[in-house]
């Protein structure tokens, strides 16, 4: 049973639509303080675990993604790290309107949006190795690769500022009304919510994702750097200057792609001694 007043559920959804509404999840984060440290502390886990599967990876655009198996472990290791800090206030609300005691619903929320993001990875495992494939050398640095990366984080930084991305972050931003709007009771409500509220996240986030991939997916500064933006935006106050940071990030970082890609720190160019000493 939903912890909250069911005939009050049309005006706080009203209500939350008008603000915010992030007081809510963190007053629930703090009221399920032990599920978020566990939280955090799988974040962390997957984070050293990630540094370690990704260690002497070549970090550059382009690179290899290994086989498809690995490439997956690696992919949900990544998005535990990146997404559980930023959805642990969310995963908290649902556990307190659950109203029990046991985190076996709320872990099964967290598992089903972590599967959601598992098939984003297949599939953008499946769309890189598809154009390398049908582009071949097209798209090496030398050739158009460079323009491509450009192109892709231009691209990503214009769709900070579109509707679509704007109401899917409404519904990350605002998870009380998303959990009343969409309840379901039980495992598999948990389940259903779950992948829902995760297929929004991949509508808040998909963007930002081709940007870590356009950056080099196997690098650990730009996963923390995605991993920042992502977070920040999910859960910082100031909802339009975060937009407006991230915008200028990734477009600064397509002009420098463009014009002067080896002043950029951490970014590891394909074909110099730094991405040749990594992929050795």
């Amino acid at each position: 049973m939903v912890g909250v007043g069911v005939s009050e559920t049309t005006s706080t959804v009203q209500l939350t639509t008008r603000r915010e509404g992030l007081g809510e999840a963190f007053a629930a984060a703090r009221s399920r303080l032990g599920l978020v440290v566990l939280l955090l502390l799988l974040a962390g886990v997957a984070w050293w675990a990630t540094a370690n599967q990704m260690a002497g990876m070549d970090a550059a655009p382009g690179a290899e993604l290994g086989a498809l198996g690995w490439f997956v472990g690696v992919w949900i290791l990544m998005m535990a790290a990146m997404m559980f800090p930023s959805v642990a206030p969310t995963v908290a609300l649902y556990a307190r309107m659950t109203r029990q005691r046991s985190w076996v619903r709320p872990l099964v929320f967290t598992a089903s949006y972590l599967v959601v993001w598992c098939l984003v990875g297949l599939a953008s495992y499946g769309l890189f190795e598809l154009g390398k494939n049908v582009l071949g050398t097209q798209l090496s640095w030398s050739a158009g690769g460079r323009w491509a990366v450009a192109a892709t984080l231009a691209a990503a930084a214009l769709y900070e500022v579109t509707p679509l991305k704007n109401a899917c972050l409404t519904k990350c931003r605002t998870p009380l009304g998303f959990l009343l709007g969409s309840w379901r009771d039980g495992t598999r409500g948990a389940l259903e919510m779950g992948a829902r509220h995760a297929a929004w996240c991949v509508g808040c986030c998909w963007a930002l994702m081709a940007a870590l991939f356009a950056l080099g997916v196997m690098s650990l500064v730009w996963m923390a750097v995605i991993a920042g933006l992502i977070t920040v935006e999910k859960t910082l106050p100031w909802r339009r200057s975060v937009l407006t940071f991230a915008t200028v990030v990734l477009l600064m970082l397509a002009v420098m792609v463009a014009v002067a890609p080896r002043s950029i720190p951490g970014l590891v160019i394909p074909g110099t001694s730094s991405a040749m000493q990594m992929a050795s």
